[in-house]
């Protein structure tokens, strides 16, 4: 049993869990304790360097398939979030995605990017159960809620937009 002041941590060596009793204050001051601190400056230019140069890239990317190989630029733009949206899910795929976001933040999580490797990994972990228990159960596990919110508040927002127009 470890003092905390107010509350108390137990920790039972036996049965290999923890045990908190603790109110909010004191544990707040436990977490603030031992936790390590984040040079929020350092990773913020870090995560808005990196977002930039991923939103760069696309940039990139659709003045190549629009100038260079003169594609329509709805074409062109379209071709551009397939392009990200495959290479978020290779890098996905081999592991690599993980690694750039560990030192990158959330630079790597500009929305078209972070939403594929939200997609692509709960699909890859569980690929060993097959591929309709395996990967079509959890292939939207993180992204799921995402869309059905989506969806659902486009829904909301239409109906008080067409009760509006009544008017």
């Amino acid at each position: 049993m470890i003092g905390t002041g107010v509350g108390t941590l137990t920790v039972n060596t036996e049965r290999k869990d923890t045990h908190m009793n603790m109110d909010r204050e004191t544990y707040g001051r436990y977490v603030k304790a031992r936790a390590p601190s984040s040079p929020l400056l350092k990773d913020a230019l870090f995560a808005f360097f990196i977002g930039g140069t991923v939103c760069a890239i696309a940039q990139g990317l659709l003045l190549l398939y629009r100038d260079v190989l003169s594609i329509p630029e709805k074409d062109a733009a379209t071709l551009t979030s397939v392009t990200v949206v495959f290479i978020a899910v290779t890098l996905t795929a081999l592991g690599l995605f993980d690694k750039i976001a560990s030192h990158a933040g959330c630079g790597t999580l500009v929305p078209i990017t972070g939403f594929a490797n939200a997609v692509t990994s709960p699909a890859i972990d569980s690929r060993a159960e097959g591929l309709v228990l395996g990967i079509g159960a959890k292939i939207f596990s993180v992204a799921g809620p995402v869309l059905l919110y989506g969806v659902l508040s486009g829904a909301v927002y239409g109906v008080i937009y067409w009760v509006t127009t009544l008017f």
